[in-house]
């Protein structure tokens, strides 16, 4: 229960985004519930792997090539899916910025802390 709640916040944070950003646009509650989806699965798939990869250059900025891995994914995601479009990196580092910060606080703010 708790997975579809994470899921359909974080289709709401990226709805939440596309009014944000105007660079990213997303159809509909249905392409949003899609689009984290995949974005969730390109994340735990794929990120681990070009962290690993690019882990010399993420030492040398101090971990900011991080947010760059992230709007890559970001933007390779909008590339991949018709609903959901990204239409610079720029927009994809800046999508997955505000994503991240809106999907945890939606979280945070839903589901709370257990003690």
């Amino acid at each position: 229960m708790k997975l579809l709640i994470v899921w359909l916040l974080n289709a709401l944070a990226l709805i939440a985004v596309t009014y944000l950003v105007p660079s990213i646009h997303v159809s509909g509650l249905t392409g949003a519930l899609i689009a984290a989806a995949v974005i969730g699965v390109v994340n735990m798939l794929i990120k681990p792997i070009l962290i690993l990869l690019t882990l010399p250059v993420t030492i040398v900025t101090l971990g900011l090539f991080i947010l760059v891995i992230n709007g890559l994914l970001f933007y390779f995601v909008g590339h991949i899916l018709q609903s959901f479009e990204v239409q610079t990196l720029m927009a994809g580092i800046i999508g997955a910025i505000l994503y991240s910060i809106i999907s945890w606080a939606l979280t945070a703010l839903i589901l709370g802390t257990k003690d």
